[in-house]
């Protein structure tokens, strides 16, 4: 028998399994206290893996590997994937990549896939959710899609647009039933299964 106590969900450390700063910042939004570790994890798609698979398994991936090195802690994990067509479109990384992004979704309606997962070890809890926001792009020329880049280098976001920011102006709509799953985190989602894992909100 194990020595380890097992400790009531709501004594239990809450980590975020992420280094965004942009899920930091939507996590603090629920005003509890949280830790955050980063996960270490290979985020390459498997061959033929559609983009709502990728995002669920690489949210899946992140929180069971940072609950294995805490795990007395509920920890979250996310992932988002733009998906264009079935096509699966990641942080661009580099100024010519996130051009060629943008003037793929010129025009076109991009559904951003992001994956939740929470998992605490010792209690067995592991759930999984997705968020499916559906993103119209305006049709986009070259020329405001070089300002648009210059301005807010969004080099660091799947899909190339930040819709918080300046990115909006891209846009002809968005669709959505959980509004901050956009930005990398459903917040609403995130709230339904820190209550299944036994945390108390507001």
């Amino acid at each position: 028998m194990s020595d380890v106590p097992t400790l009531p969900a709501a004594d239990r450390a809450l980590i975020l399994g992420s280094s965004s700063r942009y899920r930091r910042e939507l996590l603090a939004r629920l005003g509890l206290p949280f830790e955050v570790a980063a996960p270490d994890v290979d985020e390459t798609p498997r061959p033929g893996e559609a983009p709502p698979a990728l995002a669920r398994r690489l949210a899946l991936a992140k929180a069971r590997d940072v609950a294995a090195r805490f795990p007395q802690a509920i920890v979250i994990g996310s992932d988002q994937v733009a998906d264009l067509a079935g096509q699966p479109l990641g942080k661009p990384g580099t100024h010519e990549r996130a051009r060629a992004q943008l003037r793929a979704m010129s025009g076109q309606t991009v559904i951003f896939q992001t994956a939740l997962s929470v998992v605490c070890l010792a209690s067995g809890f592991e759930q999984s959710d997705l968020a499916a926001v559906e993103v119209r792009f305006r049709a986009l020329d070259d020329g405001e899609i070089e300002r648009y880049l210059r301005a807010e280098q969004p080099y660091d976001c799947a899909g190339s647009a930040r819709s918080e920011g300046l990115g909006v102006a891209l846009l002809d709509a968005i669709y959505s039933d959980d509004p901050t799953a956009l930005v990398g985190l459903p917040l609403i989602r995130t709230a339904r299964l820190l209550r299944a894992a036994g945390r108390v909100l507001p």
